[in-house]
């Protein structure tokens, strides 16, 4: 199972100065280690509802990807959310295609939760396009985080040591 460090890197202490670790696991698919995954939060943070609180979470890659791959496949897993619409999705794709760089093993991808405003990402400490939009910031992080995910034991290890 991932730690999560102890202390945040510079990025992330900018962006949730006051972040304390939460849950921290590895995805593996198909026995390929895909990524570790941390969760950060601040004060006040509730797992019963992170849709509303700030946090950020922070994939630590452990092969490579093209950034297409994971706008895509993120785009995917908001659909199992719930419906979204050819233009929201198209305009969704976009704004992931412009975040998400390729990445390669070592590099890591921290998106923000800003609750009602949008989703903040860095690609190794540096800052990437944000999206503003509150309704993709939701359906975004509700990949790792809703009680709908294709993973819930990552789930469960993100949010537990939040409750």
């Amino acid at each position: 199972m991932a730690q999560a460090s102890a202390q945040p890197t510079p990025a992330l202490a900018n962006a949730l100065p006051d972040a304390r670790p939460a849950g921290s696991t590895r995805l593996r698919v198909w026995g390929l280690d895909i990524y570790d995954a941390s969760l950060w939060v601040a004060p006040g943070f509730r797992a019963d509802a992170w849709a509303q609180g700030r946090f950020a979470l922070e994939l630590h890659y452990l092969r490579s990807f093209d950034g297409e791959d994971i706008a895509r496949r993120s785009l995917d897993e908001m659909r199992r959310q719930g419906p979204v619409s050819d233009a929201q999705a198209q305009a969704w794709l976009a704004a992931m295609r412009a975040a998400f760089p390729d990445v390669k093993k070592g590099d890591r991808i921290t998106g923000v939760h800003e609750p009602g405003v949008g989703a903040r990402f860095f690609h190794n400490g540096e800052p990437r396009p944000a999206v503003r939009d509150p309704v993709f910031a939701q359906r975004f992080f509700a990949i790792w985080l809703d009680a709908r995910t294709s993973e819930p034991a990552l789930r469960e290890a993100l949010l537990a040591p939040a409750r």
